[in-house]
């Protein structure tokens, strides 16, 4: 299936490292403009050479805190203000942040809520509209499978994505009579850059085992084998961007080698 995105714009939070920049990579080449956000401005620059080199249309990014309303704002501004329009958001950033609950405090629920639900929440809000007027849309929100199965020592995260996962629900059921279609894709275990750093703090424990083989003994355990790569869980996001993907509306898909142990 020869899946394209010609003429679309996406944004992508988080968008310059990991399952971001694969679906950033994904989506460009593709066809679509692409902006991607992140708080750094030398990674997004990194990334966005990576993205220019498979793009067959325009690369853009803009360094936004999107835990702060105000930068969410800015940066939406500067990418319709760019590449006119926002056809296709992908709300990505955040990372696991989990502890016992007596030990999770105000400070910390408040920062995992900015970042992975109220992120979502504005800037949704902010491309609404405009989707609503052109009557297509796409918003993907990527949860992890711990928004259907919230474990315990899980706090903040699970909590912030079984909010994600609500959202998502309650955006989908909105946005279908305007043609516009809100899905969550959970995150099950991915090589990413969140893998790479647990081993790094391995090794920094005193461990001597190999990136590599942290990554086959961690993925045994799931049904298929192995961990995914970021560039399967791209190819789902780019088929729910597409056309292709037009009858696709409120579904949760588990994007997790069979691990979960509900659908």
């Amino acid at each position: 299936m020869d899946i394209r995105l010609t003429g679309r714009v996406a944004i992508i939070t988080g968008g310059s490292k990991g399952l971001g920049l694969a679906m950033a990579k994904r989506f460009a080449a593709s066809g679509a403009d692409v902006a991607m956000l992140a708080r750094t401005q030398e990674t997004l620059d990194a990334a966005q050479a990576e993205v220019q080199a498979v793009s067959a249309g325009r690369v853009m990014t803009v360094a936004c805190d999107v835990c702060s309303a105000t930068d969410i704002a800015a940066a939406h501004a500067a990418v319709v203000g760019t590449l006119g329009k926002v056809d296709i958001l992908v709300n990505n950033a955040g990372q696991s942040r989990t502890g016992a609950f007596l030990n999770v405090t105000d400070e910390v629920w408040q920062e995992d809520l900015d970042l992975k639900l109220f992120a979502a929440i504005r800037l949704t809000r902010l491309v609404w509209p405009g989707m609503q007027d052109r009557r297509w849309g796409r918003v993907i929100n990527v949860l992890n499978t711990g928004a259907k199965t919230p474990r315990a020592g899980g706090s903040p995260t699970v909590v912030s994505r079984a909010a994600g996962l609500a959202l998502s629900k309650v955006l989908a059921g909105e946005g279908a009579p305007h043609g516009i279609l809100v899905n969550a894709l959970l995150v099950g275990l991915i090589v990413s850059d969140q893998v790479r750093r647990g081993h790094a703090a391995l090794v920094a424990k005193g461990s001597n085992v190999t990136l590599e083989e942290h990554i086959a003994k961690t993925g045994a355990a799931v049904p298929l084998g192995r961990m995914g790569t970021a560039e399967e869980f791209a190819n789902i996001a780019c088929f729910l961007a597409s056309d292709q993907g037009g009858y696709i509306a409120g579904t949760a898909i588990n994007v997790d080698g069979g691990a979960s142990p509900v659908w």
